[in-house]
């Protein structure tokens, strides 16, 4: 389970920010929405099991994925997939003379085997400046190791001794004691790698093949067709095939449809090609439905940029209310999505502590911040008062009449 996720000095974040997921001590207008939107982890820690980003264009919101998404991919391969003289991709702030020297800053806290842990590190383009792994055995957090530069200390728990030698200067101490088989450094790379997902919604591609994977290895299959038909797509069933055209495999996905007669009697099926005779929308919803079985199926985190695109109001909200639900995610899965859907912006759906926003103050640095800060009435209208400028994070559009000369 994701907690909090911070970053500074990346891309459009100057200063430090935290998103969180941790529930804040509030009540929601409908009690119903406090129970079904949160769950707790023990007397100290309550999880919500979703958030939705809003901000105007270019204020920041996909770039918070990105960083989510650079983190995640440093840890899991900077041991394997760099060389010693190769520069660490990390997107510093450039509109600042401050940050110029400063490293990028990224921590994440999550739970493992319902213990909590809290992994970061300090980066430039050239080495690793410092990195660090707390976790809380009780009640108290605890050291696993602590690195400054090439200076790295790690506790007996941790097991890692000889390997810290072993680390290069732009490669994380965490990623090297996995590859050395360090059983902590292992869990927490399969955990951050097997469960969470990172996907755009501009780009169906990178994750259809998640679903197609799901129905050739009859995994969620049943799952996935049952959620695409409740969607109100006209589709019945799917099929997928893998042929061989000069020598090149090819996978051929179906929408099997029933055809009626004049008096709207069932006669048959007709099959459809999903890519040639599908809207972009089914093609979307087909790309999303093995994602969206897993991360419910086994509770894991989903994070989708511009979840909105090519999708109905309806059906977003629909898949909201998914997670926003003991019955139909009954293992807390949490879903994070970035959005200008301003439907969804409701107090029927959403505690304000799930409403997050980006807005970029005039330096060009993007501030992020939750709903849950405004002092707002339980029955305020979100979505209104969001148009209306109340709580920022929309873009302020300046006199446009002049644009076009007249020749008259």
């Amino acid at each position: 389970m994701l907690i909090e996720f911070s970053v500074a000095n990346y891309r459009s974040f100057k200063e430090k920010v935290t998103f969180s997921m941790v529930a804040a001590n509030l009540v929601a207008k409908d009690k119903e929405i406090d129970e079904n939107n949160a769950f707790v982890i023990d007397d100290d820690l309550k999880l919500l099991k979703s958030a939705a980003i809003y901000g105007a264009n270019a204020s920041g919101k996909s770039n918070l994925t990105k960083a989510l998404a650079f983190m995640r991919w440093f840890m899991i391969n900077s041991s394997k997939e760099t060389q010693s003289t190769e520069k660490i991709g990390v997107e510093r702030f450039q509109l600042s003379t401050e940050t110029e020297e400063q490293p990028s800053f990224f921590e994440i806290v999550f739970l493992l085997d319902r213990q909590q842990y809290r992994y970061g590190f300090e980066a430039n383009t050239d080495r690793v400046v410092s990195e660090w792994l707390f976790y809380v055995p009780q009640s108290r957090e605890t050291k696993l190791f602590e690195r400054r530069d090439n200076d790295i200390r790690a506790s007996k728990k941790y097991q890692a001794e000889g390997i810290e030698k072993r680390t290069r200067q732009n490669a994380l101490f965490l990623s090297v004691s996995a590859q050395f088989n360090v059983e902590i450094a292992k869990e927490v790379l399969e955990l951050l790698s097997r469960m969470i997902g990172i996907i755009s919604g501009l780009n169906d591609r990178g994750y259809e093949e998640i679903t197609v994977d799901c129905l050739m290895e009859d995994e969620h299959t049943d799952e996935i067709i049952k959620l695409i038909k409740k969607l109100d797509l006209g589709i019945d069933d799917i099929k997928v095939e893998v042929t061989e055209i000069n020598g090149d495999e090819i996978v051929l996905i179906q929408t099997i449809h029933k055809k009626i007669n004049s008096k709207g009697s069932y006669i048959s099926t007709e099959l459809f090609d999903l890519d040639e005779q599908e809207s972009e929308g089914t093609q979307k919803i087909f790309a999303l439905a093995g994602p969206l079985v897993d991360t419910l199926k086994y509770g894991k985190v989903l994070i989708v940029d511009e979840f909105e695109a090519r999708l109905h109001p309806l059906i977003s909200r629909t898949i909201v209310e998914l997670f926003n639900s003991k019955e139909t995610n009954p293992n807390n899965a949490q879903l994070i999505f970035m959005t200008h859907e301003t439907n969804l912006l409701s107090n029927k759906l959403f505690r304000r502590d799930q409403i997050w926003f980006t807005e970029k103050d005039r330096f060009g640095s993007t501030d992020l911040y939750s709903l849950a800060e405004y002092k707002i009435r339980n029955d305020a209208s979100f979505g209104s008062d969001y148009i209306k400028g109340r709580y920022g994070a929309i873009p302020y559009l300046g006199d446009l009449s002049q644009i076009i000369e007249s020749n008259a």
